[in-house]
């Protein structure tokens, strides 16, 4: 039987930082993405409220700009060689992210199997997002049960790596979990803890997990 290994995005194969956030410095939005996200933060709004206002904070943005941006995107060092052992051992990796499908589906160019994200209507914005589109923490435990019984895989044979409290729901729900540079809200809650600028040292500590299961 095969493993699923299962990476969120923000703060965690991008290092410090988010894909909102990466947009709105390029664009010089950065302020009213801030506004936004304290606004989250603080339970003021949800995803949904969040997704919801950024055509409006980025009404001219193009899949050019997007392109410009991921490739200068601050990833952990390493993602294509962890997605290429993945592979070679006949496992599945996949990513699951609240962020926008325009952004986050270009990590498949790193080698991962799957991603999910928030779908958002085409570049530059005509509409806002549907509500139904933009996903949630809560989320991510649906999807991962979807995925590993599409592939057959138990959930005691699935490791996640995250690095705040979007990602606690899912480390609860998994067997194995690895929580990658990450803030307080996963303290106790994670099998191991990595820190630092490699994919490859934080997916050894999912690797280190599964051969002591």
């Amino acid at each position: 039987m095969s493993y699923l290994h299962v990476f969120d995005m923000d703060g965690t194969l991008l290092k410090g930082t988010s894909a909102s956030l990466e947009i709105a410095r390029a664009t010089g939005s950065e302020d009213e993405l801030r506004d936004l996200e304290r606004a989250l933060a603080s339970g003021e709004i949800d995803t949904r409220a969040f997704a919801a206002a950024l055509p409006e904070v980025w009404p001219m943005l193009t899949g050019d700009h997007v392109a410009e941006v991921f490739s200068g995107g601050p990833f952990l060092y390493g993602i294509a060689d962890v997605c290429g052992d993945i592979r070679s051992r006949r496992e599945r990796s996949m990513v699951i992210t609240m962020s926008p499908d325009f952004y986050a589906e270009r990590l498949l160019d790193f080698g991962f199997d799957e991603v999910v994200a928030s779908r958002f209507p085409p570049l530059p914005f005509t509409e806002p997002p549907l509500p139904e589109n933009i996903l949630t923490p809560a989320d991510k435990p649906r999807i991962v049960e979807e995925a590993r019984r599409r592939a057959g895989i138990a959930r005691e044979r699935c490791v996640a790596y995250g690095d705040s409290m979007s990602d606690a729901a899912l480390f609860r729900h998994v067997a194995h979990s690895v929580a990658v540079n990450a803030d307080h809200h996963l303290t106790g809650i994670a099998g191991a803890h990595y820190s630092g600028g490699s994919l490859v040292d934080a997916y050894a500590e999912g690797r280190a997990l599964l051969a002591a299961a």
